[in-house]
């Protein structure tokens, strides 16, 4: 029987994204769990969405196993800005790297796809089952749309070619190290640095998009490097698995909490000529764990207790 360590240490990796706020944990996790063998490629070095980019990439990493993290991301503002990037950067990037790491017979291959990929009015809780009965929300329909051709493109290697190749759908992610640009961050970084800059300006109100009805779950980094470790080990079949906590909760009831944790008592301004973006998303989390064992422990309000302390002592570095 092969032990976790020696699955990991005895396996050549290669994380696309892995200097990026998910993929940083992962490494950290990867070489926790004995992995010595572990190929980042950095964009400065590597353009992913060119072949020729990612054959030199396979050249020099020369994967095991490859977790595709790399992603053209952004909220909603970013999205409806960059439609046609996010459709063709992410689409061309996972599809060809898909289909070359096949080609060299790279022996496993985890897609990282978004919960962006649902139809809007998915059932909730969100089933994997339910992923192809309609159409994604509009305002990150190209994104998600790209990242679920990964899917097709999976479990179509997988019936002609018999290539393991698993699709995971983990939920918005938070925590330390998020990324809190405001050009491309997703809510809850984004309200966290809203609200230390008012507080900052002597602002006694921030203006937030929508009416705050819709909600979202979210998912702790440390959770999700987890989530990701144990199927790249343990999971070898072709249905999508959700990654997910199980908690709700209304982007209103979410910037009052952030509000609380970071002090600002001023007032909240509703945008309502901005979208909500998708009206509910709640997983359905049972799938990860009958099929791996996953589970997601951190606590919502610890974990971004954790985050609002992380952005309070690293905000200066922030540009």
């Amino acid at each position: 029987m092969i032990t976790s360590e020696n699955y990991f240490g005895n396996r050549r990796f290669c994380v696309t994204g892995g200097a990026g706020f998910l993929g940083k944990v992962i490494v950290r996790k990867l070489k926790e769990r004995g992995a010595k063998d572990i190929f980042v490629p950095l964009i400065e070095d590597y353009d992913l969405v060119q072949l020729g980019d990612i054959r030199k990439m396979l050249d020099e990493a020369n994967p095991d196993v490859i977790i595709h993290l790399a992603a053209q991301v952004g909220g909603i503002g970013a999205n409806l800005e960059h439609p046609a990037e996010f459709f063709y950067n992410n689409l061309m990037m996972g599809v060809q790297l898909i289909h070359e790491a096949w080609k060299r017979g790279v022996g496993k291959f985890v897609a990282i796809g978004t919960i962006c990929a649902y139809p809007k009015f998915t059932p909730v809780p969100f089933k994997e089952e339910n992923l192809w009965k309609g159409y994604p929300e509009e305002t990150n329909a190209p994104y998600g749309l790209a990242k679920k051709m990964l899917l097709v493109q999976a479990q179509a290697y997988r019936q002609q070619y018999g290539y393991n190749a698993i699709f995971l759908l983990p939920v918005n992610l938070y925590g330390p190290g998020d990324n809190f640009n405001p050009n491309s961050s997703h809510v809850i970084p984004a309200l966290i640095r809203k609200c230390f800059a008012a507080i900052d300006t002597g602002k006694d109100e921030i203006v937030v998009w929508g009416d705050g009805s819709p909600t979202r779950e979210f998912l702790y980094v440390e959770d999700a490097a987890e989530g990701v470790l144990l199927a790249a080990e343990k999971y070898n079949d072709s249905p999508p698995v959700n990654l997910g906590s199980g908690f709700e909760i209304s982007i209103k009831d979410l910037i009052e909490l952030i509000e609380k944790l970071v002090g600002f008592k001023g007032k909240l301004a509703w945008d309502t000529t901005k979208p909500n973006g998708q009206p509910r998303r709640a997983l359905d989390v049972d799938r990860a764990y009958r099929f791996f064992g996953f589970k997601a422990r951190m606590p919502f309000e610890e974990g971004l207790r954790k985050t609002v302390q992380w952005y309070q002592e690293h905000r200066q570095e922030i540009k």
